[in-house]
């Protein structure tokens, strides 16, 4: 892993048939799958968190301290659920971090792994309105020069919508998305134009 090999903090998902050794309540060291040792673990070893976002979500977290082969040393794991019971659940993740046992904990994990969703936000909205992925150039020159092209529009348009900018002429409603506040500054171009 890249990110070990850097010495680099990370908080990262896990596939589900992931073997890790685990000690036990007897410093026994056992072998075990993450999904096994999810079914296996009773609801009092969950930590209840409760998220506000949009609409409230509650998921249902616990961490493990484990070894990892071919990792040195151990790392923190963390099974996160969206019901108190591994039968119940409808969605179970997995995940590895490198950070400090210390820091670690069921309301950082939830809370962490949440500010990623926002890097895919970017990435969908830049790929899908500003043409990230439709570059037609050989160089790396060039490709950079595109890149920061549409950084600086995606910059623009969301520091408009912010500030509401393209609302007080060019738009008759509040511009709560990307895609909203993209169709103003569209709108004020066409009439600053033609």
């Amino acid at each position: 892993m890249e990110l070990e090999r850097k010495e680099l903090k990370y908080l990262g998902g896990l596939a589900k048939n992931r073997k890790i050794t685990i000690s036990t309540s007897e410093n026994i060291q056992q072998t075990i799958r993450l999904d096994e040792l999810a079914q296996g673990l009773s609801e009092e070893a969950f930590t209840e968190i409760e998220l506000n976002l949009d609409k409230p979500k509650t998921l249902w977290v616990v961490t493990r301290e484990v070894e990892i082969s071919q990792l040195k040393g151990k790392r923190n794991i963390a099974i996160v659920m969206n019901a108190a019971t591994f039968t119940d659940a409808t969605d179970v993740d997995y995940f590895i971090t490198n950070v400090s046992t210390e820091i670690v904990s069921p309301e950082w994990i939830v809370k962490t792994y949440g500010e990623r969703n926002w890097v895919e936000v970017f990435y969908r909205e830049a790929k899908g309105w500003l043409g990230l992925k439709e570059y037609q150039v050989r160089e790396k020159r060039s490709l950079l020069r595109h890149f920061i092209l549409v950084f600086c529009a995606y910059t623009f348009i969301l520091w408009h919508q912010m500030t509401g900018g393209l609302r007080r002429r060019w738009a008759n409603k509040p511009l709560n998305t990307f895609t909203e506040a993209l169709e103003a500054f569209r709108t004020a171009m066409y009439e600053s134009i033609f």
